[in-house]
């Protein structure tokens, strides 16, 4: 026996478990680049309209979001529009698929238990890597046979998906230094996940301002990898080499821990419990507090460095007479800063609906650990436990929806010297994302109270739905009911539409609906 021993059942059954799971993760991510070219060729079918898109994505704000158009072509524009989209989601597929298989299993108890039978120490670690480098791999393949059976040069195609699975590789080792340093998953997926936000922001900083900046991220090096622009093959070995270095740190820090803890050491707790802490939301707000603390810091960043790039939205126009025009047709320079803004701000509302999604799960968390059983043994009830969870989820959105507005209207007003309007108008357009964001905690609470079980994939399934039919529905000619199935396609886009009041309280009614009944069904259920 050696510290390898048992990977390969460890593997079989790490596939079993997600055999539903990675196949849609990988179908989903191999197939948009596929449909984003396809939809291009049919939009752009000659020279002269590449070159006219070519001078509206130049600016700076769309260089933030989407990063620097390499080649003027489809396979460019292909890989300009969907890149970024696909490296944060293979990202994510990623360290989640790592975490679950090493530090869950260990924080359920259930890695305890095998490794009582003949299975080395590494080989937990090892098998989940596997598994999150068998869906790189088969989504880089994918990939590879998609783009090139649209026309799309070979080495291109190539290039970019070996960009993308790259990135997802390097989350993967991200992921498994995260849960040797940490007791729980939750705090070892938020330390994985703040990288990955770091990379784009990191990205977005290099793009639009010191060129050096991008060099420091992983995304940044996919994106340097120029599919279709002459493509720079050497570049993807600084991911290979950050790869083997992160797992250089991660496999000697699984030998000096014990099972079931982490490296970073736990604060000493009292030996009776504090006045604050007698009543189910003083708990829940001792679990949520570091969740909500982290997203708040990273969405202030994040507006902050957003907001600032709305100003870039109109420079150079002078330059380019047919592109003055166009935009003049569209609603001019302010109607197109405010289009942009708009954008951003959608972004913004389903990456905190992410949020929203952890919040309202931290109760199947708490459920499927056994702790929940206790607690429902004191006077505390399930309703009521079950709310001093959901105010997190629905407050704490509404919280950082507004830290991401005020920290876009410093940024952007301060730049156009006019901040206390700018922060009041960006506030509010942060806010109108809030009631699609609560329909996802409906959907989860519903989940929860009927198929706990599945609660956590279905809820993250509908986030990732979202997100898609967001950057992909109308360029992929979506039927528009389809679209219309994710609620923030019903949110005003604000700042520069007219505000309308109807949706948003069409959409917190079937949030309250969806709770209501999740709640209902909760109460009636068996624990567990």
């Amino acid at each position: 026996m050696n510290a390898f021993t048992g990977t390969g059942p460890l593997l079989r059954l790490a596939l079993r478990l997600d055999r539903v799971r990675l196949p849609i993760w990988v179908l989903l991510l191999a197939i948009s680049p596929t449909a984003t070219a396809a939809q291009y060729q049919k939009l752009y079918p000659d020279e002269q309209s590449l070159q006219l898109v070519s001078s509206v994505v130049s600016n700076a704000s769309l260089v933030a979001l989407n990063g620097p158009l390499f080649g003027v072509n489809i396979g460019g524009l292909t890989a300009w529009k969907i890149g970024v989209t696909e490296f944060i989601l293979i990202g994510l597929m990623s360290l989640l698929t790592v975490v679950r298989h090493t530090r869950t299993e260990e924080e359920t108890g259930r890695l305890e238990l095998l490794g009582a039978t003949v299975v080395g120490r590494y080989a937990p670690l090892t098998a989940a890597l596997l598994t999150a480098a068998l869906a790189n791999v088969s989504i880089v393949v994918l990939i590879v046979l998609f783009l090139a059976s649209t026309g799309l040069p070979m080495a291109g195609s190539v290039a970019l998906a070996l960009a993308i699975g790259l990135c997802g590789l390097v989350f993967a080792a991200v992921a498994a230094v995260a849960a040797q340093l940490t007791a729980n998953a939750r705090s070892a997926n938020a330390i994985a996940a703040t990288v990955l936000g770091a990379s784009f922001l990191l990205r977005a900083l290099g793009d639009t301002g010191p060129t050096w900046v991008s060099w420091i991220s992983p995304m940044g090096w996919a994106m340097r990898t120029r599919p279709y622009a002459g493509e720079v093959w050497w570049v993807p070995l600084l991911s290979v080499g950050l790869i083997a270095g992160l797992l250089l740190v991660a496999y000697p820090l699984v030998a000096r821990r014990d099972v079931g803890a982490g490296l970073l050491p736990d604060r000493p707790a009292a030996a009776t419990g504090a006045p604050s802490l007698r009543s189910a939301f003083a708990l829940a707000w001792r679990l949520h507090r570091g969740l909500l603390i982290g997203w708040a810091i990273g969405m202030a960043i994040s507006g902050a460095v957003l907001g600032g790039a709305a100003t870039g939205i109109t420079d150079n126009l002078n330059a380019n007479q047919q592109m003055t025009d166009l935009l003049a047709r569209l609603g001019g320079r302010a109607g197109v800063t405010n289009a942009f803004l708009a954008a951003v701000f959608s972004i913004m509302g389903l990456t905190i609906a992410a949020y929203t999604v952890q919040a309202t799960l931290r109760m199947r968390a708490e459920e499927a650990s056994g702790r929940l059983e206790p607690l429902l043994a004191t006077r505390v009830g399930r309703i009521r436990w079950a709310m001093s969870h959901l105010v997190f989820a629905v407050l704490g959105t509404a919280l950082l929806l507004a830290v991401t507005g005020v920290a876009g209207g410093l940024a952007y007003g301060g730049q156009i010297n006019d901040v206390g309007h700018q922060v009041a108008r960006l506030t509010g357009t942060a806010l109108a994302q809030v009631p699609a964001a609560w329909v996802l905690a409906g959907l989860g609470t519903a989940l929860f109270g009927l198929f706990p079980r599945l609660s956590t994939s279905l809820t993250w399934a509908g986030l990732i739905t979202c997100f898609l039919l967001l950057e992909l529905g109308a360029l992929l000619g979506l039927s528009q009911w389809i679209i219309d199935a994710s609620p923030f396609a019903h949110v005003p886009k604000l700042p520069g539409a007219a505000f309308t009041s109807t949706p948003l309280v069409v959409l917190t009614l079937i949030a309250a609906v969806l709770a209501g009944g999740g709640l209902a069904a909760f109460r009636r259920r068996d624990i567990g």
